[in-house]
């Protein structure tokens, strides 16, 4: 008979898949209580989340929401750290957490509904923050247009120039 709290945690677990944008897995031995709380206030302030989840109650809820591949990961002590803003921001929260203690150690993870391998995370971690992101994409969009204004506006001053021309020809021919 399967225990009422045991189907609670699979739902509650399959909920929080499907909300995240992004999924890390670690292995948590050797941290002590402070180092945990430290890292999962900088989690929060990422818009993230660190629980620590049993195995075979996230193996379940995997499967449930289409992600049989992360089975592979689960193995051993595991915590699940949720992106439900940035997907970025939290990998790189634990990849710089890796580096300040070495007892934590990268998994694996799911990016966007696909399980990605711990060299994937690291490789996210290392992308530029979001709003830097944006504000490439946002130059690549303006590119264009101020081209275009730049060759509008050349297009304008030499039109003026020539009815300058014009004029000052018509004002010497007229004198």
């Amino acid at each position: 008979m399967v225990k009422p709290s045991k189907t609670a945690a699979v739902e509650e677990l399959k909920i929080k898949l499907g909300e995240a944008q992004g999924v890390v897995l670690v292995d948590y031995r050797g941290l002590n209580v402070g180092s945990l709380t430290n890292l999962r206030r900088r989690l929060d302030d990422a818009g993230g989340e660190f629980r620590v989840v049993k195995n075979t109650l996230t193996t379940i809820a995997a499967k449930d929401v289409g992600l049989e591949d992360l089975e592979e990961y689960l193995a051993g002590p595991t915590a699940i750290a949720f992106a439900y803003e940035d997907s970025a921001e939290v990998a790189r929260i634990i990849n710089d957490f890796t580096r300040e203690f070495r007892e934590l150690s990268i998994k694996g993870g799911v990016l966007s509904g696909r399980v990605i391998g711990p060299d994937d995370v690291r490789s996210l971690a290392n992308l530029p923050p979001r709003d830097i992101m944006l504000g490439h994409v946002a130059a690549a969009f303006a590119a264009p247009m101020s081209g275009f204004a730049r060759a509008l506006s050349g297009i304008v001053t030499n039109l003026a120039y020539a009815i300058d021309a014009v004029k000052r020809q018509k004002e010497e021919t007229a004198a």
